[in-house]
C-alpha cells in the first residue's frame, strides 16, 4: 500500500494556501493528513447498503413540554424573603438616571 499522501503533496498544497512550512511541520501534517485519509478509506470501505442516508444519527424531537399551568409560589411567603420590599413589590436600587 502506498502512502495515502505524499512529503511533496502536502508542500504543494501549503503553497496554493501561501503558508511556510518548516520541515517538521511537513513532516507532522503529512503524517496526520495521512491519518485523516487512512481513516476516511476505512469508513468508504464500510458495507452501508442497508443503511439509510441520514442527516443525524438519533432521532431528532421537540424537546419542549407541554405548557402546563402550575401553582404559583404565594407572594407574602416571596416578599418575605426579598431584603426591601415597597408596596408589595421587590425594591431594588435605580441603576439608570436619576430619580424624577
Amino acid at each position: 500500500m502506498t502512502a495515502p499522501i505524499s512529503k511533496q503533496d502536502v508542500a504543494h498544497v501549503a503553497r496554493l494556501a501561501r503558508l511556510s512550512l518548516t520541515d517538521e511541520e511537513l513532516d507532522q501534517f503529512t503524517g496526520q493528513l495521512g491519518a485523516v485519509l487512512d481513516h476516511a478509506r476505512d469508513v468508504e470501505a464500510l458495507d452501508t447498503a442497508g443503511v439509510p442516508p441520514t442527516a443525524h444519527p438519533l432521532p431528532i424531537r421537540n424537546v419542549y413540554r407541554e405548557d402546563e399551568l402550575e401553582p404559583a409560589l404565594d407572594r407574602d411567603e416571596v416578599l418575605a424573603q426579598a431584603p426591601s420590599v415597597e408596596d408589595h413589590k421587590f425594591r431594588v436600587p435605580r441603576i439608570l438616571g436619576e430619580a424624577p
